[in-house]
């Protein structure tokens, strides 16, 4: 089967110069939430779309605060940290209706972490018979809806 892949948006992370600093925090630091992807933003930590996803709905819940060890969380963030990984399962399941998901954290480089110096956690909705496969084999995510599409669906999730 000769089918192309089409990622659009990964051009862009491929040419553009990378970012120094932490995007994160430069994201939490702005007001255009609908631009950095940012759906939710609690009193320390907030929900937001993995600009690079695995898949569909690929969200990040990350402390507003810049720390890398998760041994530095106070009580306060771990526990709105908890909350808003729960409220995003839920969001992605009322929404996408995935068959599972995978959570969790990459902590420091040897872990596979992209951006060790601020913590966050994953949360990707997965499927039977995704294509995730392409990430091992190929070096290649395959996502088939728009950034800002699911934005907007899951934005409506976070409204209410």
């Amino acid at each position: 089967m000769n089918r192309p892949l089409w990622a659009p948006w990964r051009i862009d992370y491929i040419r553009d110069e990378k970012e120094s600093g932490c995007f994160l925090c430069r994201m939490l630091g702005e007001s255009n939430d609908r631009e950095n992807l940012i759906l939710l933003r609690g009193e320390t930590c907030a929900i937001v779309m993995n600009r690079y996803p695995y898949t569909s709905g690929h969200l990040m819940v990350c402390p507003n605060r810049h720390i890398a060890d998760l041994t530095e969380l106070t009580e306060e963030e771990e526990r709105e940290m908890s909350r808003l990984t729960r409220r995003a399962v839920s969001a992605l399941r009322n929404l996408m209706n995935p068959e599972g998901f995978n959570v969790g954290m990459n902590l420091g480089s040897a872990a596979g972490a992209g951006l060790k110096d601020h913590l966050h956690r994953h949360i990707v909705p997965r499927w039977g018979g995704d294509t995730n496969f392409m990430a091992v084999v190929g070096d290649v995510h395959v996502v088939p809806e728009a950034l800002t599409a699911t934005y907007d669906l899951l934005l409506e999730q976070f409204q209410n």
